[in-house]
């Protein structure tokens, strides 16, 4: 599966901005508002890790910062063999702007050679609602 170029660039781009001094583990997500605006954001690390900021939430947090909160898809790359799968605190964040048929991509690597494609329902089914 070929993931879409207009939030795979972005990412990538973003990607490398990413502070990740302990981990070495650079991440960076491009999410796509429902009118099409495009927000970015990296990881960025603390020496204290309960202070460190995942690329999903930075990307998210920005749109808010700007008056958005509907979005429709959104796509993370890390430079790594491994697919960057949200972690917990992300996903909830997800769920709380985005409908459970919202498209996560999953990006490994800078050749974009492993790539997964997945609802939030799918990576989070039971989530956490008031």
């Amino acid at each position: 599966m070929t993931p879409p170029v207009e939030l795979l660039k972005p990412a990538q781009a973003v990607m490398n901005n990413a502070h990740s001094p302990y981990s070495n583990f650079k991440v960076g997500a491009a999410l796509r508002s429902t009118d099409g605006q495009i927000f970015t954001g990296c990881n960025v690390e603390n020496a204290s890790y309960g202070l460190t900021i995942c690329a999903e939430r930075n990307a998210v947090f920005a749109a808010i910062a700007t008056g958005i909160k509907d979005f429709t898809e959104i796509l993370i790359v890390a430079d790594s063999d491994k697919l960057p799968y949200p972690c917990g605190a992300c996903r909830q964040v997800l769920s709380e702007f985005c409908p459970l048929d919202f498209n996560i991509y999953i990006v490994a690597n800078q050749n974009h050679e492993i790539t997964e494609k997945l609802s939030l329902g799918e990576l989070l089914p039971k989530s956490f609602t008031m």
